[in-house]
């Protein structure tokens, strides 16, 4: 957990950390659509075994520092680096094989097929063991395995959810990118997602995620970031930033 906030980005990408190597870090990074620039100078990092959280207000560019990790966005400038391995603008399904797995908010399982299905083809890039692996995630997550036949159109949001990220574990990331988890949920069923996250991370893998519900996301995660036109704006452990007036006020609705 971070030992302070900070109040910029200069030097969130290293900050007080104890000399721990990221697994996942974007530095100065400028990103965007078509002409469109979203990210400006934004530098973000994931330690091993951390939950870290992105909030901001609506449009501050949290889903694009996701899909710019991810290789669905090339980054203009700056750098994305995967183990201190450049990946930026590597293709999606090469990063996949390098070991990060992406749960975008919405379009996450195929409604088609079932949740057996579901998982089979989230591990179409493996070499082997999928069937060990699969079992191992029906194990972790039952309600994937009460309903292993069943269509995953016919499935809760919650569900869904818990599938989806299931399937991405399928190619067992150390790093798992998250969109707003709980988008569209009951209360008491975004509560179960938060938990189903937690159980994630429990199982070895880092998590890095964007959510609106702020109390809710900041709440499990180690450390979290205060996103505002495309940039850092706060850095710190999770309670420094629910506590500070200035964050509340301008950035968390308080």
């Amino acid at each position: 957990m971070s030992d302070g906030m900070t109040d910029d980005a200069t030097g969130a990408a290293d900050g007080p950390h104890g000399g721990t190597d990221p697994v996942l870090s974007l530095s100065g990074v400028d990103s965007g659509y078509g002409e469109v620039q979203v990210l400006d100078d934004c530098s973000v990092r994931l330690d091993p075994g951390e939950i870290v959280c992105l909030v901001g207000p609506n449009g501050a560019g949290k889903s694009t520092v996701l899909k710019t990790a991810f290789g669905m966005l090339s980054p203009w400038t700056g750098t994305v680096e995967y183990h201190g391995r450049d990946i930026g603008g590597m293709a999606p399904e090469e990063i996949v094989r390098e070991g990060i797995g992406y749960v975008p908010q919405t379009d996450n399982v195929f409604g088609s097929l079932t949740i057996e299905e579901n998982l089979r083809m989230g591990g179409v890039a493996r070499e082997g063991g999928l069937d060990e692996v699969i079992a191992e995630l029906y194990d972790r997550f039952p309600i994937v395995d009460e309903k292993r036949n069943a269509k995953a159109r016919t499935l809760s949001g919650g569900q869904r959810q818990v599938l989806a990220f299931a399937r991405a574990l399928v190619m067992e990331p150390d790093v798992l990118l998250i969109d707003e988890p709980s988008a569209g949920l009951a209360p008491n069923t975004a509560d179960d997602v938060f938990e189903d996250v937690q159980a994630v991370n429990d199982m070895d893998t880092a998590i890095l995620m964007v959510e609106q519900n702020v109390t809710k996301g900041l709440g499990i995660s180690d450390r979290g970031y205060v996103l505002d036109q495309g940039t850092v704006r706060f850095e710190g452990a999770p309670e420094e930033l629910l506590a500070d007036d200035e964050v509340s006020q301008l950035y968390l609705g308080g």
